[in-house]
């Protein structure tokens, strides 16, 4: 028992170890480069390094001919002209499966990839993949050049493939997975979408219609000496306090959301608040719940038959879950397994669990079938997830349009309440 604790922290050690190794490589500046290969080809791609000389020293061991090395220019507001979606990452992932498991050679498979490839700065990425495999480095260190496209889960498990001599099948397994957890995402997405628009579009016409269309019927009213019912003067009172300080108004709204994005990106504590607060919400809490044990079991579930260490999976299965939350119940399931627990037991304590997942985990525990037991969890709460998305779509559209309905016809109503007494009198 001792042999094995000590043996499993080892390994828990060395993933941190290479977890820290990525962090750095994040942290490099990326280089654009154009050189020229040993048959005077010009190629060009990106390359993560601490400053340009490093890049082209990088460049001459691969045997090429530096022409020019510059920092890659940081775009307005951040954005970018070509970012790298992680859906480009899953479609990259089925290529590089299929074409391995027809007997493509890697490198040539990387030159058909790129040569398809739309987005251009995945291109780049992809070429210089490439040239990495070409002079000398495996595909998982190659790939772990660029930690923000391929993470230390997706790396980990192609090393593991390479080590069992299986990379083909991991390969196919790694794209499935990318193509579940993706299209995950998108359909709550999706459903998150089309309210926040509605909301937004609401928010505007009432803006407009306090800014604009009240203060025309308000003069009309004070020109007649109309007295104003109560819902009217309302209306009329907020339309000028509106156009008086809308600034303000619009300023609390902005700042509030920025100090929301802003507070959870900086503060850990705040961050875990907020996700505890999505996990208690009704319906959509049920949604982020279900999403977070779906994809914690399909990721455990690869990384386990990819033949990653228990331990060393659930330091990257970590990070996967899409929720703070899970993801620190997972590290501490770590610890505990770490120290001789057994998974479901640590799954147990932390409860955040169903007993159905609890128990299929045992019993995959038990069996020798984890996988197989972590693959069923997982389709059964992307089912749960995808119905629940279904409905919430269903409930969400109605719902909005009574209130949308009520707030502009109240307002209609509050401004011709006093025609309507005016025209009474006569």
């Amino acid at each position: 028992m001792a042999t094995a604790t000590a043996t499993a922290k080892a390994r828990a050690d060395k993933t941190r170890a290479l977890g820290a190794q990525r962090a750095e490589v994040s942290q490099l500046t990326t280089y654009e480069w154009v050189a020229l290969d040993k048959r005077g080809k010009r190629m060009k791609g990106d390359m993560p390094a601490k400053n340009a000389s490093l890049v082209k020293a990088e460049l001459r061991r691969q045997g090429m001919n530096p022409q020019t090395v510059r920092e890659r220019a940081k775009p307005l507001f951040g954005a970018s002209g070509s970012t790298i979606k992680p859906g480009d990452v899953a479609i990259f992932s089925r290529q590089i499966a299929t074409m391995m498991a027809s007997g493509v050679p890697m490198v040539q498979s990387f030159d058909i990839i790129a040569d398809g490839q739309k987005n251009v700065r995945f291109k780049n990425v992809l070429l210089d993949v490439k040239q990495n495999i070409e002079g000398g480095a495996s595909l998982h260190e190659a790939l772990g050049r660029y930690p923000v496209q391929f993470d230390e889960l997706y790396c980990n498990l192609v090393h593991a493939g390479e080590t069992s001599g299986v990379l083909d099948t991991v390969l196919d397994t790694v794209a499935t997975y990318k193509e579940r957890t993706e299209a995950i995402k998108k359909k709550i997405k999706k459903a998150l979408f089309y309210p926040m628009m509605v909301l937004a579009v609401v928010f505007i016409v009432i803006l407009i219609m306090l800014l604009f269309v009240v203060p025309v019927f308000a003069k009309t009213f004070q020109d007649a000496g109309a007295q104003l019912p109560a819902p009217t003067q309302f209306l009329v009172d907020a339309s000028e306090f509106m156009q008086g300080y809308w600034y303000i108004v619009v300023g609390i709204i902005v700042g509030s959301i920025a100090a929301i994005v802003i507070g959870k990106k900086r503060s850990p504590k705040f961050a875990h608040f907020l996700d505890r607060l999505a996990l208690k919400m009704p319906v959509m809490g049920d949604i982020v719940r279900n999403s977070a044990i779906a994809r914690f079991a399909r990721t455990l579930g690869v990384t386990f038959r990819a033949g990653v260490p228990l331990v060393e999976a659930l330091d990257a299965v970590a990070g996967a879950t899409g929720s703070i939350v899970y993801g620190d119940a997972v590290r501490q399931m770590r610890d505990d397994i770490s120290v001789g627990h057994q998974l479901q037991l640590a799954m147990k304590q932390t409860g955040l669990f169903p007993n159905m997942v609890v128990q299929m985990t045992g019993i995959g525990e038990e069996s020798g079938s984890l996988d197989s037991m972590l693959f069923k969890v997982a389709e059964f709460y992307e089912e749960e997830v995808s119905n629940a998305v279904d409905t919430l779509s269903t409930l969400l559209e109605p719902l909005i349009m009574v209130v949308l309905g009520t707030l502009v016809g109240g307002i209609v109503i509050a401004l011709y309440l006093p025609i309507f007494k005016l025209a009474g009198t006569f």
